[in-house]
Parts: C-alpha cells; sequence; structure tokens
C-alpha cells in the first residue's frame, strides 16, 4: 500500500520532475537529450542487431560511481563472459564518464525513472540476468520490479553516512519504503564496519564488509604522462591543486593562498601554481570569472596547447589554472604536489580521496569529510594526509609541507602505501555476488 501511495505522488510530481529536468539542461546541455530513455523507451528506435544475450546491469548515479564501477566492470566480463553489459546513469556527465572509459560493446543508458511501468519496458527489452547498484540507491519500484522478475539485485561498495540515514529514519513512511527496498537486495557489500552497521540499523540483511572499490581503480598511463609533461614546463615550480571543488568553496581558499606571501620559490622565483578543478563542468565559466575578479591571471585548461612545451608559455606565467576539462583527473594529480580535495571545506562530505593517494600526492581536506570518513581515517593513521579547520589551515599546511621536501616525501610515500593497502574490495564482491546466483 505505502508504495503505491509513493508511485501515485510520483506521478503527480512528474511535471515539477520534467520542468527541472529541463531547467537543469540551461546550463547542461545533456539534461534535454535522451528522455525517452527516462521512460524506459528506447533511445534508438530501429532494431538491436546485437546477439541476443542476458544482461549484466549495473547502475552507478553519476561520475564518482561510473569511475568506481571500471574495475567492476572488467571483473564482470571474466567471471561472466557469455553476458554483455548494460550501465545505467542518471546525470550526462557520468553518461560521458563512461562512454569515454567503457568500451564500444557496453550500453550506456539513462536508468528510468521509478515508475512501474516504465521500468517494466526497460526490463522486458534488457532482460537482465542481475541488478548490481553502486554506492546506495534506494529506488523501491526498481527494487520491487527486480524481486518481481526474480532478478537478483545487490548493493556494491555501499555506504551510508550518520546524515543520511537520520534522513531515512525521520519520517515513518520514508523509514518503511526505505527498510522495504533494502531487505529487497540479495547481498549487500559495505564499504566499512561504520557503513555496515547504519545499513543494518536501517533494515538491511545480508551484510557483509568487503571495503572500498575506488582503491581498485586502474591508473590511466596517457593521463598521467600528459599532467608530467604540463608539469616539466613549470621549470620547478611547486603546484597545489584543488580538486574536485563545488560551490563557495575556490574564493575562501584562493583567498587564503593568497595571504601566504612567504611561499617556498622555486623555479623563476614564483609562488606556486594553483590548480583549480571545480566539480561540476556546469560551473566553468562561472568559476573563471570568480577567479578572475581576485585579480590573479587566470588561464583555461582549455586554452592551453598540450604541443607548446616552451618556457615562458602560457602555463608558466599564470597564477591560477582552471582545471575545465573531463576526464583529466589522474592528469591534475600528476601535476601536483599537493591535493586538496573539495567538497570537504564545506558541508558536503568531501570528495574521493583514494585517486590522488594512488599517485602518490599528499592530501588535505577540509573538516567536512562524512561521506569518504573510513577512508579518511585510515588516511590520517598511515599520516597520508592533513585534515583542517579552514581555507587558511589548509594552505598553511600546503606551504609546511612545500617548504619541507623530506616530509613532503615521506607523505607522499605514505600517501601510496595507504593507497596500495586497502586494495582488493572489487574481488571480494565478485566472490560475494557468485556465491549468491
Amino acid at each position: 500500500m505505502l508504495r503505491f501511495v509513493y508511485t501515485v505522488l510520483f506521478h503527480v510530481a512528474m511535471p515539477l520532475v520534467l520542468l527541472r529536468l529541463w531547467l537543469r539542461g540551461r546550463t547542461e546541455h545533456g539534461y534535454r537529450l535522451h528522455i525517452g530513455e527516462r521512460f524506459g523507451l528506447a533511445d534508438d528506435p530501429t532494431p538491436n542487431t546485437r546477439p541476443k544475450q542476458r544482461q549484466i546491469w549495473l547502475h552507478a548515479v553519476s561520475v564518482g560511481e561510473v569511475r568506481a564501477a571500471v574495475p567492476l566492470i572488467d571483473k564482470l566480463r571474466l567471471a561472466f563472459a557469455d553476458h554483455s553489459i548494460l550501465l545505467t546513469c542518471m546525470t550526462p556527465t557520468g553518461r560521458r564518464t563512461a562512454r569515454s572509459l567503457l568500451a564500444d560493446d557496453i550500453d550506456v543508458v539513462y536508468l528510468p525513472y521509478d515508475l512501474p511501468w516504465a521500468l517494466g519496458m526497460f526490463m522486458t527489452r534488457h532482460r537482465p540476468k542481475m541488478l548490481i547498484v553502486m554506492e546506495t540507491e534506494l529506488w523501491p519500484n526498481l527494487l520491487a520490479a527486480c524481486q518481481q522478475r526474480q532478478v537478483p539485485a545487490f548493493l556494491v561498495n555501499a555506504r551510508m553516512s550518520k546524515k543520511s540515514l537520520q534522513g531515512y529514519l525521520k519520517f515513518a513512511p520514508v523509514r518503511m519504503l526505505a527498510r522495504q527496498a533494502i531487505r529487497s537486495f540479495s547481498a549487500i557489500m559495505a564499504q566499512s564496519t561504520d557503513d555496515a552497521m547504519r545499513l543494518s540499523s536501517l533494515g538491511a540483511t545480508a551484510v557483509e564488509v568487503t571495503g572500498n572499490v575506488k582503491f581498485d581503480q586502474a591508473l590511466d598511463e596517457a593521463a598521467i604522462n600528459r599532467g608530467l609533461a604540463w608539469r616539466k614546463r613549470l621549470d620547478g615550480r611547486k603546484v597545489i591543486l584543488l580538486a574536485s571543488t563545488r560551490d563557495h568553496e575556490e574564493l575562501p581558499l584562493v583567498a587564503a593562498f593568497r595571504q601566504v606571501t612567504d611561499w617556498p620559490l622555486t623555479g623563476q622565483a614564483r609562488r606556486p601554481l594553483l590548480v583549480v578543478v571545480p566539480r561540476h563542468p556546469t560551473r566553468f565559466d562561472a568559476v573563471f570569472t570568480q577567479l578572475q575578479e581576485t585579480g590573479l591571471v587566470v588561464k583555461r585548461r582549455s586554452q592551453i596547447d598540450d604541443a607548446n612545451d616552451g618556457s615562458g608559455d602560457t602555463v608558466q606565467l599564470a597564477d591560477v589554472w582552471l582545471g575545465d576539462s573531463m576526464g583529466e583527473m589522474q592528469s591534475y594529480y600528476a601535476m601536483c604536489d599537493v591535493a586538496m580535495i573539495g567538497g570537504s571545506f564545506e558541508p558536503l562530505g568531501g570528495q574521493n580521496l583514494i585517486e590522488a593517494a594512488a599517485l602518490a600526492k599528499p592530501v588535505v581536506m577540509g573538516p567536512s569529510t562524512f561521506n569518504f570518513s573510513e577512508a579518511v581515517q585510515l588516511a590520517t593513521h598511515a599520516n597520508a594526509m592533513r585534515n583542517v579547520a579552514s581555507p587558511a589551515d589548509a594552505m598553511t599546511a600546503a606551504k609546511l609541507l612545500l617548504a619541507d621536501s623530506e616530509l613532503l616525501a615521506t607523505i607522499s610515500a605514505n600517501a601510496l602505501g595507504f593507497a596500495t593497502a586497502h586494495g582488493g574490495a572489487t574481488d571480494r564482491s565478485i566472490a560475494i555476488i557468485q556465491s549468491h546466483l
């Protein structure tokens, strides 16, 4: 009965959902494309000429989840060689990332809205053998449809913050829907013991702690070499990276950067280059304007000529470099000396620090880290990062690291050791999935 009411309300709210989709399309045109897929319709009306195979269906909501899913997909190819892979996303950036990282033989489409008829058409067409959901997405009708069609569902790399748990438990109808949905999973693979306990308190059963699959993400040699080439052009100048920054984070960090007047100077006796990479591409232009208004010399990655390797070029002359590109985060990490992770200087829970550590980069994060609490605890214990209270403290920590080459080398080595030590979650997850089939 409760799910029926939820479904009716979802239908009633659909005009607002579509209006929001269209409004988001003003800054991200991808939201206005492939709309039929969001209702379970095939984007290409022509008959599918691929062999009729059962599909492994994997859902990754956006960019971070898609990247984390790549090693899992590689393992699934080996474990289920006679099946094809279907990947669903919710955002245009996630869809584009999937297209750029994965082979052409993988179907990448939007997940239909949580409407029984839309999900029914979708599942009839794709005939999935199983559903694997990355992290924590609880769609009541989606999981009910899987149960009705005897499609086992698995929650992989699952996490549940205190804030999210409180949100689910606050209202009885939401709590009951979430409890019903989470019990539909055949198995849940949690990132940490704390995540497992919170998931269980919401009603989850068959929860196992497997670790974080983001430790298993492969390094892109071409991307790393690109970043090293950028770094070579700086003639020894140090680089501080602000990675995956969110709203209201860039300007306080830039202000703190400017207030440090006695940076350890190198190369052409210039203060470090500040590289700013916003989390969302829809903010690139706005952040560029904000950075220009500070009076600093700002260059955009999209205007940098990789073929120009001469000294005194636009890379060397900039105070700030805006990373306005997609799919090059490993290049930015390879370029930098210290990585400050965004989403942690506003109450947003932080972004992924593991990728920076895997490239042996010391990490600095602000006070809000609940999305990666387990990884932050492990990295702090390994002396691989600095967890600070404010942008000013972050720049002070960066200055101390850049001023002490031995300390910088030690923290870098610790970061690599931390990233290497906690791999294997992907293999453990695959084993659990196979044991339930």
